[in-house]
């Protein structure tokens, strides 16, 4: 079991394993809008809902979701398309919020638009910007006898 995952870890690499997490949640919290839908109207959300109800919004989730997990699993430079679905659901939500704030239905919409933009946005922009072997590889010891 152990060999499996080293082999699939090793396959994902590091931006693969971060769309896998993000597919993962992402896909969650659409299933979640279906399983147990919010009250209506969601506060924040008048925006989308004006256009169909929040559970038709969770597929936005889903798909993205799914379309990001499938990415996971791609060579590094083919895995955009994740990177891509993977934003868009925040910044939908993150639109919205900011929508209720300026038209004065849900004041505290601009602090939750800001989070999406940054702890969701804003890292998946900064991860697809990251080369899968980023980390400095270690100084060359010289060897014996020769100078350096």
């Amino acid at each position: 079991m152990k060999g499996a995952l080293r082999q699939v870890r090793a396959h994902l690499g590091l931006r693969g394993t971060f769309l896998l997490i993000l597919g993962i949640g992402k896909t969650s919290f659409g299933i979640g809008f279906i399983v147990e839908p919010p009250p209506e109207p969601a506060p924040g959300l008048a925006l989308l809902t004006h256009f169909c109800p929040l559970t038709s919004w969770a597929w936005l989730w889903i798909i993205a979701g799914v379309v990001t997990l499938g990415s996971a699993f791609l060579q590094v430079g083919r895995d955009g398309a994740g990177f891509v679905a993977a934003l868009i659901p925040p910044s939908v939500w993150a639109v919205a919020y900011t929508a209720a704030v300026l038209d004065g239905s849900y004041p505290r919409g601009g602090i939750v638009a800001i989070w999406y933009l940054t702890s969701h946005v804003g890292v998946i922009m900064w991860a697809a910007g990251v080369p899968e072997h980023s980390v400095p590889a270690p100084p060359r010891r010289a060897r014996k006898g020769v100078a350096g």
